[in-house]
């Protein structure tokens, strides 16, 4: 009897799963996101996010990508053209006191600049800025500078 019972459990889930993949087979096709529509129409280099997302002018942007304990918030961008990019926000970081999963965030006046602007390797028509200057006018995390600059990959 109980094998019974497993042998019918596994046929109905291998058919459940075969109706779901047709189904998906004949579905519309996915349509680009509006953001990944939005920058192939534009001209202008976008930022590519910790997801290899095309980004222009986003109000929030992850800067550590593994553990997320560093982000740009309320990013308000006075300039995004083919040379550069420039918005002050604020750096939300993580202090890990005592330890990360435990720590505060804890935010900062920041301005940011993005520049050196390169064909992006997963979609080579577009450009996408490959550096960015992070600038504290005031208080600034623990042990960085005031003027922290990282290269941007993807």
């Amino acid at each position: 009897m109980l094998k019974f019972a497993v042998t019918k459990t596994v046929g109905l889930c291998v058919a459940a799963a075969f109706a779901a993949a047709m189904g998906t087979a004949s579905a519309t096709p996915a349509t680009p996101s509006a953001d990944h529509a939005a920058a192939q129409r534009s001209e202008d280099p976008v930022l590519v996010d910790c997801f290899s997302k095309p980004q222009e002018r986003p109000a929030d942007f992850i800067l550590a990508c593994g553990d997320g304990n560093s982000r740009l918030t309320s990013l308000d961008w006075s300039r995004w053209d083919a040379e550069s990019a420039v918005a002050k926000g604020r750096n939300a970081v993580n202090d890990c006191e005592p330890y990360c999963a435990a720590g505060t965030f804890r935010s900062y006046p920041v301005v940011v600049r993005l520049d050196r602007p390169e064909p992006w390797k997963k979609h080579p028509q577009l450009q996408h800025y490959t550096r960015m200057t992070l600038t504290y006018p005031d208080d600034r995390p623990e042990r960085l500078a005031s003027v922290v600059t990282y290269p941007l990959g993807n």
